[in-house]
């Protein structure tokens, strides 16, 4: 399954982890082919070493994309996880790819809940840990990143709740201080079709943003009994997108993208959300996560973005991204993340209301089908190693980190049944599991089951996680 997508039992995705082959030729075109390689910002040697914490599906195809920057001489050199057949798939699938680019001898792949450091520990100043795990440990594992001075890439979501948010955007500013390098996995801000769209809507293209759609609707999948001889945390982690204390829950793992589209095509935050959702009736779902979610955000001119996740089969499926102007209406994302980027003449969303002036039939610079020019996994890979070479700026860690506050109002406005404000949210210090820092495999679960084996969904009105 692809990095962004976890591995959700019943997810429909492309597997654009399993992009390795992909990225090369989407990469060869990169305006990063010709550039200069200073010595002072990667190894003596001018390689830029990885180590890779959290060898799933996610990180594994991380690892793909950082070798496939054109002149990157990147290397991975050091890997961790907690489980052993995790590490040993991972390392295999990118040994057969990558060849000699994967340094990883027995000595360099850690196991348990302090691999992250040994990993870290194995990397000097400009290369890059890839923090991959699922987001319950992000938190812990970009500070200790930052305390020992190298570049981070991190993997959405960034961590399941506000006081985790809390963190990263101090680790963050820490970096800042450093002149450390931190990548965000929310890719599509790298998209060249969507940068391009938002200049256009920055230029009044599309007159004053009114409305924006967002909706990620299909076959979804659930947790079933617990089954096999993992403790009961250790099957929680393997399960993680199950767990709202893991890895944020279903909808925010899948939904972050798209609710930090709404908010880059306002360039701003929303000041209020309220929303609904819940579960199908005799679900067969043991987890603790709802399968719908209707959010309506409001920003601070009253504009909304209406954001829907819907995760039942045999019902109509979406993923796609619209924005509604004074002017016309736009599409700004397509399924699985395809930049598939153009104007219409008006409101209308229709294939035959698509005004040819704009988009990629009329301008592939800036307009282009996913399987085409462009792969946005690519294209962040490649910024992130050129700041590093030539010593740019670039932080996404706070940026970041907002568009996940964002996400988690919403889920708490439909977990609740409140109306959540964004200064509620940054006030908030509520966290899944307070011991977090110090969890190991004999710690308590943070949740457990009922006598059934299921684990207890939100209730509005009786819920709580700002």
């Amino acid at each position: 399954m692809p990095r962004e997508e976890m591995s959700q039992a019943g997810e429909r995705s492309m597997s654009q982890r399993d992009v390795i082959h992909h990225g090369r030729i989407l990469a060869a075109g990169s305006a990063l082919a010709g550039m200069a390689v200073p010595q002072v910002h990667a190894a003596e040697d001018n390689t830029i070493r990885l180590a890779l914490i959290g060898c799933g599906g996610r990180g594994t195809g991380a690892v793909a994309n950082a070798l496939t920057v054109p002149n990157g001489n990147a290397k991975l050199v050091a890997a961790a996880d907690i489980f052993q057949p995790r590490l040993d798939a991972s390392l295999r699938s990118l040994a057969r790819e990558f060849g000699a680019a994967i340094d990883v001898p027995a000595e360099r792949q850690f196991l348990g809940f302090d691999a992250y450091r040994k990993a870290i520990d194995c990397l000097k100043p400009g290369d890059v840990a890839l923090l991959t795990t699922h987001s319950g440990f992000r938190p812990v594992h970009l500070e200790y990143a930052v305390q020992k001075g190298v570049n981070v890439f991190m993997e959405k979501s960034f961590a399941p709740d506000p006081a985790g948010i809390k963190r990263i955007i101090r680790a963050g500013e820490e970096a800042e201080k450093k002149n450390l390098k931190i990548a965000a996995g929310l890719m599509c801000r790298h998209s060249p079709a969507r940068q391009a769209l938002i200049q256009r809507i920055r230029d009044g293209a599309l007159g004053q943003i009114q409305l924006i759609r967002a909706y990620r609707m299909d076959a979804g999948g659930g947790l079933g009994p617990r089954k096999g001889d993992d403790s009961e945390l250790m099957w929680q982690i393997r399960r993680a997108p199950w767990f709202l204390w893991g890895s944020s829950g279903r909808f925010i793992g899948l939904m972050v993208h798209q609710i930090d589209e709404c908010c880059w095509i306002k360039g701003a935050w929303p000041v209020s959300v309220h929303g609904v959702g819940g579960r199908i009736a005799n679900s067969p779902d043991y987890s603790e996560n709802h399968d719908s979610y209707s959010i309506e955000y409001t920003f601070a001119d009253g504009a909304k973005a209406m954001v829907v996740g819907r995760y039942i089969p045999n019902c109509y499926n979406e993923f796609a991204t619209f924005v509604h102007g004074t002017k016309c209406a736009a599409q700004f994302s397509g399924d699985i993340h395809a930049p598939t980027v153009h104007t219409y003449r008006d409101q209308r969303i229709s294939p035959d209301n698509i005004d040819w002036n704009y988009g990629y039939k009329a301008d592939k610079a800036w307009s282009t089908r996913f399987r085409g020019a462009e792969s946005p996994w690519q294209e962040e890979w490649n910024v992130l190693l050129a700041a590093i070479r030539d010593d740019r700026p670039h932080n996404e860690a706070k940026r970041a980190a907002y568009s996940d506050l964002a996400s988690i109002m919403g889920r708490a406005a439909v977990h609740s049944g409140k109306v959540i404000t964004w200064d509620e949210a940054l006030a908030s210090n509520f966290q899944f599991c307070p011991y977090i820092d110090t969890l190991n495999e004999n710690s308590p679960p943070p949740v457990m089951p009922d006598a059934q084996g299921r684990y207890a969904p939100p209730v509005p009105g009786a819920w709580k996680e700002i």
